[in-house]
Protein backbone atom coordinates (compact mmCIF):
# COMPACT_ATOMS: atom_id res chain seq x y z
CA UNK A 1 0.00 0.00 0.00
CA UNK A 2 1.29 3.59 -1.00
CA UNK A 3 2.40 5.96 2.01
CA UNK A 4 0.31 8.90 2.72
CA UNK A 5 -0.09 11.74 4.60
CA UNK A 6 -1.85 12.08 8.10
CA UNK A 7 -4.42 14.62 8.49
CA UNK A 8 -3.93 15.48 12.31
CA UNK A 9 0.13 16.07 12.10
CA UNK A 10 1.01 15.74 8.27
CA UNK A 11 3.89 13.12 8.49
CA UNK A 12 3.83 10.23 5.74
CA UNK A 13 2.51 6.71 7.17
CA UNK A 14 1.79 3.57 5.58
CA UNK A 15 -1.99 2.10 6.23
CA UNK A 16 -3.05 -1.11 7.58
CA UNK A 17 -3.49 -3.15 5.27
CA UNK A 18 -6.45 -4.36 7.74
CA UNK A 19 -7.99 -0.03 7.01
CA UNK A 20 -7.74 0.57 3.51
CA UNK A 21 -9.31 3.93 3.76
CA UNK A 22 -7.35 4.98 6.88
CA UNK A 23 -6.68 8.74 6.93
CA UNK A 24 -4.66 9.28 10.55
CA UNK A 25 -1.61 7.31 11.23
CA UNK A 26 -0.83 5.60 14.61
CA UNK A 27 0.82 8.14 16.73
CA UNK A 28 -1.37 8.59 20.26
CA UNK A 29 -1.65 11.85 19.73
CA UNK A 30 -3.45 12.03 16.30
CA UNK A 31 -5.50 8.90 16.94
CA UNK A 32 -7.02 11.23 20.10
CA UNK A 33 -7.67 14.01 17.35
CA UNK A 34 -9.24 11.03 15.19
CA UNK A 35 -11.25 9.63 18.16
CA UNK A 36 -12.75 13.37 19.13
CA UNK A 37 -13.62 13.62 15.52
CA UNK A 38 -15.40 10.96 15.44
CA UNK A 39 -17.41 11.31 18.64
CA UNK A 40 -18.20 15.34 17.62
CA UNK A 41 -19.75 13.69 14.28
CA UNK A 42 -22.12 11.86 16.03
CA UNK A 43 -23.05 14.19 18.54
CA UNK A 44 -24.14 15.94 15.96
CA UNK A 45 -26.06 13.15 13.70
CA UNK A 46 -26.86 10.07 15.86
CA UNK A 47 -29.77 10.81 18.31
CA UNK A 48 -29.34 7.59 20.06
CA UNK A 49 -25.68 8.39 20.37
CA UNK A 50 -26.49 11.80 22.22
CA UNK A 51 -29.13 10.04 24.51
CA UNK A 52 -26.89 7.28 25.45
CA UNK A 53 -23.69 9.91 26.18
CA UNK A 54 -26.36 12.04 28.08
CA UNK A 55 -27.76 8.72 30.06
CA UNK A 56 -23.96 7.69 31.28
CA UNK A 57 -23.15 11.35 31.98
CA UNK A 58 -26.21 11.55 34.29
CA UNK A 59 -25.44 7.83 35.46
CA UNK A 60 -21.36 9.14 36.39
CA UNK A 61 -23.20 12.33 38.22
CA UNK A 62 -25.36 9.79 40.53
CA UNK A 63 -22.05 8.28 41.74
CA UNK A 64 -19.91 11.29 42.47
CA UNK A 65 -22.41 13.80 43.55
CA UNK A 66 -19.72 16.19 44.88
CA UNK A 67 -16.91 15.69 42.19
CA UNK A 68 -17.61 19.46 40.92
CA UNK A 69 -17.29 20.99 44.46
CA UNK A 70 -14.59 18.69 45.40
CA UNK A 71 -12.63 19.86 42.30
CA UNK A 72 -13.29 23.55 42.78
CA UNK A 73 -11.61 23.18 46.28
CA UNK A 74 -8.74 21.97 44.89
CA UNK A 75 -8.48 24.02 41.97
CA UNK A 76 -9.13 27.39 43.50
CA UNK A 77 -7.47 29.37 40.95
CA UNK A 78 -9.36 28.02 38.04
CA UNK A 79 -12.46 28.22 40.21
CA UNK A 80 -11.75 32.03 40.52
CA UNK A 81 -10.68 32.50 36.95
CA UNK A 82 -13.99 31.10 35.99
CA UNK A 83 -16.18 32.99 38.47
CA UNK A 84 -14.28 36.36 37.41
CA UNK A 85 -15.11 35.30 33.89
CA UNK A 86 -18.51 34.78 34.29
CA UNK A 87 -18.98 37.74 36.04
CA UNK A 88 -17.53 39.53 32.74
CA UNK A 89 -20.09 37.67 30.92
CA UNK A 90 -23.11 38.31 33.47
CA UNK A 91 -22.08 41.74 32.22
CA UNK A 92 -21.60 41.91 28.74
CA UNK A 93 -25.18 40.15 28.50
CA UNK A 94 -26.74 43.55 30.28
CA UNK A 95 -25.06 45.77 27.47
CA UNK A 96 -27.99 47.44 26.08
CA UNK A 97 -26.50 46.94 22.56
CA UNK A 98 -28.02 43.04 22.43
CA UNK A 99 -29.90 41.99 19.42
CA UNK A 100 -32.30 38.83 20.08
CA UNK A 101 -35.47 37.27 18.26
CA UNK A 102 -37.59 39.54 20.09
CA UNK A 103 -36.17 42.88 18.52
CA UNK A 104 -38.61 45.14 16.13
CA UNK A 105 -38.78 44.94 13.36
CA UNK A 106 -40.83 47.85 12.37
CA UNK A 107 -39.89 49.50 8.91
CA UNK A 108 -40.76 53.12 9.97
CA UNK A 109 -37.04 52.80 11.99
CA UNK A 110 -34.90 52.95 9.22
CA UNK A 111 -35.10 55.32 6.24
CA UNK A 112 -35.26 54.10 3.17
CA UNK A 113 -31.78 54.35 1.08
CA UNK A 114 -28.61 52.61 0.77
CA UNK A 115 -26.86 51.73 3.79
CA UNK A 116 -23.13 51.07 4.32
CA UNK A 117 -22.22 48.33 7.00
CA UNK A 118 -19.27 48.38 9.48
CA UNK A 119 -17.30 45.40 11.05
CA UNK A 120 -17.30 47.06 14.79
CA UNK A 121 -14.06 46.00 16.37
CA UNK A 122 -15.16 45.41 20.03
CA UNK A 123 -17.52 42.36 20.63
CA UNK A 124 -21.26 42.77 21.47
CA UNK A 125 -23.34 40.04 22.05
CA UNK A 126 -25.84 38.59 19.64
CA UNK A 127 -28.71 36.03 20.22
CA UNK A 128 -30.41 33.97 17.28
CA UNK A 129 -27.43 35.17 14.61
CA UNK A 130 -28.46 38.47 14.96
CA UNK A 131 -26.11 40.56 13.12
CA UNK A 132 -25.05 43.96 15.44
CA UNK A 133 -24.23 46.47 12.58
CA UNK A 134 -22.85 50.40 12.31
CA UNK A 135 -25.35 52.01 9.59
CA UNK A 136 -24.88 54.55 7.73
CA UNK A 137 -27.76 56.39 5.70
CA UNK A 138 -26.23 58.40 2.47
CA UNK A 139 -28.41 60.68 1.28
CA UNK A 140 -31.09 59.25 -1.34
CA UNK A 141 -29.44 61.63 -4.61
CA UNK A 142 -25.72 62.53 -4.07
CA UNK A 143 -24.76 65.80 -5.34
CA UNK A 144 -22.95 66.08 -8.47
CA UNK A 145 -20.63 69.09 -8.91
CA UNK A 146 -20.61 70.37 -12.06
CA UNK A 147 -17.30 70.23 -13.78
CA UNK A 148 -15.23 73.46 -13.70
CA UNK A 149 -14.60 75.37 -16.67
CA UNK A 150 -10.92 75.85 -17.83
CA UNK A 151 -9.45 77.40 -20.20
CA UNK A 152 -8.89 73.79 -21.87
CA UNK A 153 -12.39 73.54 -21.68
CA UNK A 154 -13.65 76.45 -23.56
Amino acid sequence: MEARLCVSCGQEFTPRAQSPRQTYCSQPKCQRVRQQHWQRTKLKTDPDYIDNQARARENWLAKNPDYYHQYRARNRQYAERNRAMQRFRNRKIRLPLIANIDAPHSPSLLASGIYQLSFLSHQKIAKKDAWIVEIVAFPKEPKVLAPRKTIANR
